[in-house]
């Protein structure tokens, strides 16, 4: 307890006059008016639908430029592909065409070369008949040089010439393949080739360079070891080598193979010396 408690207060006690009274009353009869009023409002409220309006955003001219560019490209990326798609189409076409063409120009070649070809076998195998008719009406009429002058040379081939002819003798009998250098099958000129090697003579390895790898000797005076071309010089589609006696040794072709035979059989066009 307060030390104080015990004193009596000197206040006096205050009197509530009639007018403060009715002043309190009348604060008091204001609100709860003010109450009243407001439930009624709101009920009022209450009974009444709300309606309300959703706005929606606007696009603005930023936005709407986008859009147009977005589908602008849209647009230019969709004509590009059509495009490439046509370039590529023409050309897929152009190069069919192409291809076409070259196996066109192709098939005309090998015709033309094929004729040629034909166009040159038939003009060598007329040459070669004309100097078979002569070459054997020569020696029926004792006037033909080469049979008397092979014949003497072919008891004295010696050394280099007798090791060639020894060669080629040997061979007699193989098959012919084009392309062939030995030792069971030949092609003329690998058989030449070949020969000339077991003397230490390296020839060229075709016949129409084999043609004019020596001296040009006349068919009137060939010896032992020479070599027999057919065709021109330079040119020559065929080669063997004369053994002398009027015989020559030559890979001929598939159905005969390397062969002995007399000149008379195949007439050459020239021969060349190279021992």
């Amino acid at each position: 307890m307060s030390h104080t408690a015990h004193i009596r207060s000197h206040r006096k006690p205050r009197s509530r006059t009639a007018s403060t009274i009715a002043m309190r009353a009348g604060v008091a009869g204001g609100i709860l008016s003010t109450v009243a009023v407001a439930g009624a409002s709101a009920a009022a409220n209450a009974a009444e639908p709300v309606t309300q309006t959703l706005e929606l955003p606007t696009l603005t001219a930023d936005l709407s430029a986008q859009v147009a560019q977005s589908a602008e490209a849209t647009q230019l990326a969709a004509a590009n592909y059509q495009l490439q798609a046509e370039r590529d189409a023409a050309a897929a076409a152009a190069a069919k065409e192409a291809a076409k063409d070259l196996a066109a120009a192709k098939k005309a070649e090998a015709r033309k070369k094929a004729a040629e070809e034909a166009r040159q076998a038939a003009a060598e195998r007329a040459s070669r008949d004309s100097q078979r008719t002569t070459l054997a009406a020569a020696a029926d009429t004792g006037s033909g040089s080469v049979s008397t002058s092979t014949s003497t040379s072919a008891s004295t081939a010696t050394g280099s010439a007798a090791a060639v002819i020894d060669f080629v003798r040997a061979q007699v009998g193989d098959a012919y393949v084009s392309g062939g250098t030995g030792p069971n099958s030949w092609d003329c000129s690998g058989l030449v080739q070949a020969a000339f090697r077991q003397v230490g003579i390296d020839l060229p390895r075709v016949s129409q360079d084999q043609s004019t790898a020596g001296t040009q000797v006349s068919l009137d005076n060939l010896q032992p070891g020479d070599i027999l071309y057919w065709g021109g010089a330079g040119s020559a589609y065929h080669v063997a080598v004369y053994v002398g006696g009027g015989m020559f040794v030559g890979a001929q072709n598939p159905s005969t193979g390397v062969v002995e035979k007399p000149l008379s059989y195949d007439p050459p066009s020239g021969a060349v010396r190279v021992l």
